[in-house]
């Protein structure tokens, strides 16, 4: 009954309404679906990197909710305040200023607007295939153009060849050959662009070889142009790194967070640029009303403090070699699956021609492992920092019964996890909040 009321209530578009399913709990790496079936969740929209209702963010944002629950945007707040510090400190690429937003894609739009004002200039260049927002300036730079080509766009919008592989596993250097001599073109034609806007590992994932970075920031440096990574999808630690940039011998000018930094609870982006750039002070370039809003600054300050305090970072780099090894396995085995890309929890699994991605994500689901497929032969997951190597050889195990023409492999054993009841919070005294520094 909830899904046909939700398909009753919603504006419909692809992708979110109508719904197959609804979600009724959701803990740790879990969803529980209408029917309670619990599956473990290898979607997440790209947000649950510390798991769902993570007690340390619940405790976080109740006592936030008891002491200051918002601010108006003219005024700032000991959150807000701790929370862009300590994202530029994180940030490996020198001194550096914040903002942020409710939305990866308002995030995108200030940054873009950053750049337009820091270098004078207007255009951009994205790589076909790229997504970048859904807000009208994000579609307009962005290459998903079946998304972008009912709407109005911005004008000096280039688009050059994705520096990964359409098939995803075809010779990943040749990719990035075409794409390079081809941003070359784009950045020789007048006038220049005021930024590349890309992902520096594509979110399915693609990986681009090491020299591609560091030679396509020289080619944007030699031109003055900026170079702005979106790290919504891959950034806090996906890939391995805080950064997935940090892969490469590369130093972007602006990075856009966003999707995990609000901890799967609250919708948080934030722009981190270098600190010279700051020279929109007079325009407001992200004068949104939650700009500063202090639950959603608490709820970045309590996830980047579940990463650090749990290694999760590295332990996303350990457990992308052990998922790695799985689905090499898998591959191996002569099967449904042709091969495997692998960047940290991210991973990309591409079928034979003759496959049927949906009819395998429906028997993924089913077996307890939530996915996504698209009609390309590609399954994606994307997996929380928080699972276990158990967790990882559970996906390998569902992947291969959920595989035709690959032998069944036994599943392990799953005890059940008893849901907690959920008990009235008592709200705390209220106390003086100190500031950060006093």
């Amino acid at each position: 009954m909830l899904v046909a009321r939700d398909a009753a209530a919603f504006l419909h578009q692809r992708g979110s309404t109508p719904v197959a399913r609804a979600v009724v709990a959701a803990e740790g790496p879990w969803l529980t679906d209408g029917d309670g079936h619990r599956v473990l969740d290898g979607h997440g929209n790209g947000c649950h990197h510390i798991g769902y209702r993570h007690p340390r963010l619940v405790d976080a944002l109740t006592r936030q909710l008891a002491t200051l629950p918002f601010a108006p945007r003219r005024f700032t707040n000991a959150p807000a305040v701790a929370l862009a510090e300590r994202l530029a400190g994180l940030w490996p690429y020198g001194p550096a200023r914040v903002l942020f937003a409710p939305s990866g894609s308002d995030a995108i739009e200030i940054a873009l607007k950053l750049a337009y004002v820091a270098t004078g200039r207007q255009g951009s260049i994205a790589f076909a295939g790229a997504w970048h927002g859904a807000g009208l300036g994000a579609l307009s730079v962005g290459g998903r153009f079946a998304e972008a080509a009912p709407m109005p766009r911005l004008s000096g919008c280039r688009h050059v060849p994705a520096y990964w592989p359409a098939d995803g596993l075809s010779d990943a250097d040749a990719a990035a050959r075409v794409s390079y001599q081809a941003l070359v073109a784009a950045f020789a034609s007048a006038p220049p662009p005021a930024a590349l806007l890309a992902e520096p590992v594509h979110s399915a994932p693609g990986l681009p070889p090491p020299w591609f970075w560091p030679a396509v920031a020289r080619l944007a440096r030699d031109h003055g142009s900026l170079l702005i990574f979106d790290e919504i999808p891959t950034g806090l630690g996906k890939t391995g790194r805080w950064f997935a940039s940090q892969h490469f011998d590369v130093t972007p000018d602006i990075t856009v967070l966003g999707k995990a930094l609000g901890g799967a609870v609250m919708p948080l982006a934030a722009v981190i640029a270098r600190e010279d750039l700051d020279r929109a002070g007079h325009l407001a370039i992200g004068h949104v009303t939650h700009e500063k809003n202090p639950m959603l600054a608490t709820a970045g300050l309590a996830t980047l403090d579940v990463l650090a305090d749990g290694d999760l970072v590295a332990r996303a780099a350990e457990l992308g070699a052990r998922l790695a090894a799985g689905l090499d396995r898998l591959a191996a085995a002569g099967g449904a699956l042709r091969g495997a890309r692998v960047a940290g929890l991210l991973a990309a699994l591409w079928l034979r021609a003759d496959q049927d991605p949906l009819a395998v994500e429906r028997r993924c689901y089913a077996l307890g492992l939530n996915l996504t497929a698209d009609r390309a032969g590609r399954l994606s997951l994307s997996l929380p920092l928080i699972v276990t190597a158990s967790d990882i050889d559970r996906v390998v195990a569902v992947l291969a019964q959920a595989l035709p023409a690959v032998e069944p492999v036994a599943l392990p054993v799953m005890e059940p996890v008893a849901l907690p009841v959920m008990e009235p919070v008592a709200l705390p005294v209220m106390e003086p909040v100190a500031r950060p520094g006093d």
